[in-house]
């Protein structure tokens, strides 16, 4: 039998000084904070008294250990999935704030709905989707648990409510180790909760791209 629920889990906060659009680059691991997140996020879904069987990651740092507590307290061992990555940017390794006033950079600006600074939304779209259902049918029932970034969770969510995927990256709902939870209806994803299990207050959350 395939998985009963799904889960999509944002990584904690991460130690990120500087305060810049980390993308993929490698070195960008949680804060103390960030680690306390992933814990109470995994203490959430234990309280939802639903066996989990699955776990899967993206490859970096940040979700390999938002992972961990999941993977203790379900005795479970991570799946690593390139296809729940977070997607690529060309201000990865910036500070926003102060590459949009250098007018060479404006061209990337061009088409927002694509967008034309990264990664499409259609491409996100379509390797989130197949990993959810890889997950969904490996899983041999109870729920499955994948530890994503922002825009990966929030663009799925966009897909699965009918919304367009151009959006304002400020007003994403998708906080540090918030929870969306999805189910499988006739082979249609249909969104059934979201959680913000985490404390978050006066965190760092400058890096999602």
């Amino acid at each position: 039998m395939p998985a009963d629920r799904l889960h999509l889990v944002r990584h904690g906060e991460v130690d990120n000084p500087r305060r810049i659009l980390y993308g993929r680059l490698p070195g960008y691991g949680l804060s103390a904070d960030g680690r306390h997140m992933a814990q109470q996020a995994a203490d959430y879904i234990g309280r939802l008294a639903r066996p989990v069987t699955g776990l899967v990651c993206s490859p970096l740092q940040r979700t390999r250990e938002s992972a961990e507590p999941f993977a203790a307290k379900f005795e479970l061992e991570p799946v690593i999935d390139e296809r729940v990555i977070e997607p690529t940017n060309v201000f990865e390794g910036r500070r926003m704030n102060r590459a949009l006033l250098n007018p060479a950079n404006w061209r990337h600006l061009a088409q927002p709905a694509v967008p034309s600074w990264g990664e499409p939304y259609a491409q996100v779209i379509a390797r989130m989707d197949a990993a959810m259902r890889d997950a969904w049918s490996s899983a041999p029932s109870g729920d499955v648990v994948i530890v994503s970034h922002q825009l990966p969770i929030w663009i799925t969510h966009l897909w699965v409510m009918g919304q367009p995927s151009r959006h304002d990256p400020r007003r994403r709902r998708c906080a540090l180790s918030s929870v969306t939870s999805f189910d499988l209806h006739e082979d249609r994803w249909v969104e059934v909760s979201y959680a913000e299990p985490a404390s978050t207050a006066g965190a760092v959350d400058v890096g999602a791209v």
